[in-house]
């Protein structure tokens, strides 16, 4: 008789507002209803680092931003640089930021820790194919690393980006 393995937990990372971690939560799921993976906090080529970054079976990729207030989003004045390394890029919040405050050339994304709702749809902008194999294999180095740094909590991982 096989026995299941205790469910794997994530170490708390520190850098996200409880809202922030609802909102990413419930966003998650729906990329994953939609047919993506996710990895959060994904380090990208330029040094930037993505709050989600989802990846689908045909290559697309999609950033999501997380703003948990509007000083969250007035004070960020990094996400124009993300576009370069996705297909099309949202911002995600919770019900308690109005979304007039985004632009409205991004997608918006509205969640809470159990769902979300995609209230406006992002602009496609089509990643060259160089671009495209660059953040894929940052995407899957970034995963893989991850799961094995979470079997082998004690190996050589290091940060795992």
């Amino acid at each position: 008789m096989k026995l299941a393995a205790a469910p794997l937990e994530l170490p708390a990372d520190g850098r996200q507002s409880e809202t922030a971690l609802a909102v990413a939560r419930g966003t998650a799921r729906l990329l994953h209803a939609h047919g993506f993976c996710v990895v959060s906090e994904l380090s990208l080529p330029s040094g930037r680092r993505a709050d989600l970054a989802a990846l689908d079976a045909g290559g697309d990729i999609w950033i999501v931003e997380i703003k948990s207030s509007i000083a969250d989003f007035r004070a960020d004045q990094k996400w124009q640089d993300y576009r370069a390394h996705c297909d099309r890029l949202f911002f995600a919040t919770s019900q308690d930021v109005p979304c007039e405050v985004f632009p409205s050339d991004t997608g918006l994304i509205v969640a809470d820790a159990f769902g979300a709702q995609m209230m406006c749809e992002a602009p496609e902008h089509r990643l060259s194919a160089a671009t495209r194999k660059s953040m894929m294999l940052t995407f899957a180095r970034a995963a893989a690393l991850r799961l094995q740094s979470l079997v082998d909590p004690a190996g050589p991982y290091g940060d795992v980006g």
